[in-house]
């Protein structure tokens, strides 16, 4: 057991600040050089760590170098929208490899064939830029909007993703693709991304609002996700408010994402858009446009400060992390805005900070637990 404790310790180590030489890794780990030549010898024997040149830019000999092996491990994350997916794949270290887009329209069939043949040609396409077969992949997150129910394994709070809400939804992925396949709800993988590399580095408690074409949360507390009983928590996009009609399952508008009422009538990108027209003219037809408008800025900031306050009132966090589209346009104006209107409130007044995260979140959310997932697996060596 000492013996896996020391390779894993030396295994995270590689990961986070990348090429180590054997003395310093026995620095780091407290380990005699010879307890650390033999860990080295025996990881690299595993396959685990390889050799990559030498220390340069030292007096004295030149010590040689070891890193991850980034081929022990592969790993695919996607990203579920209503237009498609998202697909990536990357090696152990974290390197994307390969990443392809699949639009819904290019899968034809029944219901369920259509999702799991949408999701394996991601897949397929996303590893043929990287150059490999699915044999080489350890396993898949796939991020979605909604969330599977742990009591009956279907999505739930995504009735605009009428193709995904098959019984055995998560079945039928990992069978498709031949590996094991986590389904995690997309904004909890946006927080993952804020948390490892984002504006939440170093909070524990924090919540990541998603104010996008839909409005979500991810709660994060004690440094951990909180889901829920049946895997709704942070569904604030129903949260009702006043200004808004209320958001009833069964409705001729059941199919949009905002479901027809709620927050997400009031802070989603098509209301932003709706403001635009109101306050501006019929020729606003994206959010940037519409937030463009200091009356548009004015109203979204006090609507999302309402939002906003009743979710500070119920969890009191740290840090509230704004992302998603309509964040993104309105920018540092917005936030300042926001954080205006917090002024005077009888309430806890928590950081308020916007993404500045490259790339796609919920992605960069899914690679980070994907590789999580894959190095706890791979680095098991006791």
């Amino acid at each position: 057991m000492l013996r896996a404790m020391n390779d894993r310790a030396a295994l995270d180590l590689l990961v986070s600040r990348g090429p180590l030489t054997r003395t310093r890794i026995g620095e780091l780990t407290g380990l005699s050089k010879p307890t650390a030549s033999q860990l080295l010898a025996r990881l690299a024997a595993a396959g685990l760590v390889r050799t990559t040149g030498n220390e340069t830019g030292r007096p004295g000999p030149s010590a040689q170098l070891y890193e991850i092996n980034p081929a022990a491990a592969h790993v695919a994350a996607l990203a579920v929208d209503q237009l498609g997916v998202t697909a990536a794949v990357a090696d152990l270290t974290g390197q994307v490899l390969g990443e392809a887009r699949v639009g819904s329209a290019a899968i034809g069939g029944d219901a369920p064939d259509r999702t799991a043949g949408l999701v394996a040609r991601a897949v397929d396409e996303a590893l043929a830029e990287a150059g490999l077969e699915r044999e080489r992949l350890h396993g898949a997150v796939i991020g979605t909007p909604g969330a599977l129910d742990p009591r009956t394994g279907r999505l739930r709070y995504a009735p605009h993703l009428p193709d995904w809400h098959a019984r055995a939804l998560k079945e039928e992925l990992a069978e498709a693709l031949g590996m094991p396949v986590t389904l995690e709800n997309d904004v909890n993988l946006a927080a993952v991304a804020e948390q490892h590399d984002g504006a939440a580095q170093g909070f524990d408690d924090f919540v990541l609002v998603w104010a996008d074409k839909g409005v979500g949360a991810a709660l994060v507390l004690g440094g951990r996700l909180l889901r829920g009983a049946t895997g709704g928590a942070g569904e604030i996009g129903y949260m009702p408010l006043p200004g808004a009609p209320l958001s009833r399952g069964g409705t001729r508008d059941a199919a949009r994402p905002d479901a027809g009422g709620g927050f997400q009538r009031l802070v989603g990108a098509p209301g932003v858009i709706e403001l635009g027209r109101k306050y501006g003219s019929s020729d606003v037809r994206t959010v940037a446009e519409a937030l463009a408008l200091d009356a548009v800025r004015a109203e979204v900031a006090r609507r999302l400060a309402t939002g906003l306050a009743a979710v500070v009132a119920v969890v009191d966090p740290q840090l509230i992390v704004l992302s998603g589209e309509v964040a993104r346009a309105g920018g540092e104006a917005l936030r300042t805005l926001i954080e205006e209107e917090f002024t005077g409130l009888a309430l806890p007044r928590p950081a308020l900070r916007l993404s500045h995260l490259d790339g796609n979140p919920i992605l960069l959310g899914a690679l980070r637990t994907a590789l999580t997932a894959a190095r706890d697996a791979v680095f098991h060596t006791g």
